[in-house]
């Protein structure tokens, strides 16, 4: 609890029980002065009008005049009736004036008058003593409830005296003692103190502070100069550019492979703000984009002519993150961009792919003259061939259609990695597409006893698409879903318009693929672990590049035991 909201609750408490002193003697106060009130103001009336009316009819001989008087006296104790019994007497008083009045010499109605008058008096003499002690009784009660008030209070009061000091003071001892010892040069000297309030927060940054002084005073200038100096060296003879910036994107260091890539000396860049020099040099700011905006870019490749040949780097900025000395929260305090020379990598990668599409370029041909030379070896004309022979043909063509294939996917993938795959994007109809893609893999649905049905192809909205490179998508999918499935089963597949897109989704029940591949399996040359079927690893990676590059998607779900669910979706026209 803060020391605020500790002083408040004090002082709040003992405001509450003075205002509830304040109240309750305000109280009793009334009830006195009503009391009183009711003594003086009932009681004490009807005695003096009581007494006025004995004085006017004890005269030798009553006049007219003392008669008014009488009257006048007797209105007013009528209307000033407050005790029991008091309303009979000033009845039979009204009654005996009124012979008295009109026999002014009856001599009995005027013994009855002072009779009456006395039993009046009487009477609130008796309610004024019994009023005084029902009075008296309130204002003991009043003493002893304001005593016992005013003795909580006064208790309370003295606890807050005796501890609230203290409790401030304490803290603030232990404080001023510490930073004594820090004053002395006593970097280990630590304050302890509970809680959550504002001493306990000043005492946890104490000590830290302390922390950091005894860590500053431990270290070393020589073997921190000396550690700068081996960092130096060593980032100096990094084979790769590398740039260091602080918080505020100023430069820290450079190395000289830095200095030659970006054509920059020395001092026209360190400990000078990186946007600054941006502001001159094209590959500084596309180095220092991310950088300044505080995102992270990795493998991304860029493409720079150095000592007059063209180079390959794939730029990563690194935050530098730190836990500063008695803290607990992260601080960045810069931030390293590096570039990483990949130019071997990539000759070595475009000598790959350029072997790959001439060796597949090359197999096309002899694998179309295999496929013919089938095909002329089952005419009769050519003579006829018995059971075996049409079984190793048989064979001989499934090997051929899958050579056929397999450099069809490379010839492809070499297309997409070079950037000279060419689409013919244009409004297509959709449903011969599908037809085309089915008919293609009915004969090897039909081998694998694979039970194949289509959707219902009217009605479908054309898309933009290249006809060609859209069929083989569809093709490649329906192959897999027949190639993955078990024997005697089912391969759907299904279209469905959405407002922007128009989704194939082709369906199998084989094995299904474990959710921690799904990424991965677009990915060229991956195949599942555990996977036995034949395949190059590429059909899908090419599916997701030639459908993304017309607009589309190519989304998987699958379930380990419960197959798979390809969904391409082409752009709507």
């Amino acid at each position: 609890m803060k020391i605020r909201t500790k002083l408040q609750l004090a002082l709040g408490t003992l405001f509450l029980l003075i205002t509830l002193l304040s109240a309750f003697a305000i109280r009793q106060v009334n009830l006195l002065s009503g009391d009183t009130k009711n003594i003086l103001v009932a009681n004490y009336q009807s005695l003096d009008y009581s007494r006025n009316m004995l004085r006017v009819i004890n005269t030798d001989s009553i006049s007219s005049y003392n008669l008014q008087q009488f009257k006048t006296y007797m209105e007013r104790q009528v209307q000033n009736v407050t005790e029991v019994g008091e309303k009979e007497f000033t009845t039979d008083l009204q009654m005996y004036f009124n012979t008295l009045q009109n026999h002014p010499e009856d001599k009995a109605a005027l013994l009855k008058i002072r009779e009456v008058l006395h039993n009046i008096m009487k009477l609130n003499m008796d309610a004024i003593q019994r009023k005084s002690v029902i009075a008296e009784k309130t204002a003991d009660n009043s003493v002893l409830w304001l005593t016992f008030t005013a003795a909580l209070c006064i208790s309370f009061g003295f606890l807050l005296f005796l501890n609230l000091p203290g409790a401030i003071a304490a803290p603030v001892k232990k404080l001023t003692e510490s930073i004594r010892q820090i004053a002395e040069k006593n970097y280990s000297q630590r304050v302890y103190i509970d809680g959550r309030d504002e001493f306990a927060i000043m005492a946890r940054s104490f000590n830290t502070m302390a922390e950091k002084l005894e860590e500053y005073t431990a270290s070393d200038l020589a073997q921190l100069m000396t550690e700068k100096k081996r960092v130096e060296t060593l980032i100096n003879n990094m084979a790769d550019p590398v740039i260091g910036l602080d918080e505020n994107h100023n430069v820290l260091f450079v190395n000289q492979e830095a200095l030659n890539v970006t054509a920059l000396k020395r001092e026209n860049i360190v400990s000078k703000n990186i946007r600054d020099v941006a502001l001159t040099n094209d590959l500084i700011r596309d180095l220092s984009k991310e950088a300044v905006l505080g995102s992270i870019t990795t493998r991304e490749v860029l493409k720079i002519f150095t000592d007059g040949r063209e180079g390959y780097f794939e730029k990563n900025i690194i935050p530098i993150q730190i836990v500063p000395t008695g803290e607990s929260e992260t601080k960045q305090i810069g931030s390293v961009i590096i570039l990483r020379n990949i130019t071997s990598h990539k000759e070595l990668d475009t000598a790959k792919t350029n072997f790959i599409a001439t060796v597949s370029h090359e197999f096309k041909t002899p694998i179309a003259s295999m496929k013919m030379s089938l095909q002329l070896l089952e005419n009769e004309k050519t003579g006829t061939l018995n059971e075996e022979q049409h079984s190793l043909i048989d064979s001989l063509r499934d090997d051929a259609e899958r050579l056929l294939r397999t450099t069809g996917e490379l010839l492809n993938i070499t297309q997409v990695e070079t950037g000279k795959a060419l689409f013919k994007v244009e409004r297509t109809e959709i449903s011969a597409i599908i037809q085309n893609a089915v008919e293609a893999n009915e004969k090897f649905a039909l081998r694998k006893e694979i039970r194949l049905s289509t959707p219902d192809l009217t009605n479908l909205p054309e898309v933009i698409a290249d006809a060609e490179k859209a069929e083989w998508i569809v093709s490649n999918l329906i192959s897999n879903a027949i190639r993955y499935s078990y024997e005697d089963a089912d391969v759907t597949v299904t279209a469905h318009a959405t407002p922007t897109h128009l989704e194939i989704a082709v369906h199998d029940y084989g094995i299904g693929i474990d959710e921690a591949y799904h990424d991965k399996v677009f990915e060229k040359y991956f195949r599942v672990p555990g996977t036995e079927k034949e395949g190059t690893g590429l059909g899908l990676s090419i599916s997701k590049e030639f459908i993304e590059a017309m607009g589309g998607y190519l989304h998987l779900q699958s379930d380990i035991g419960k197959g798979s669910i390809f969904t391409a979706g082409f752009k709507r026209a």
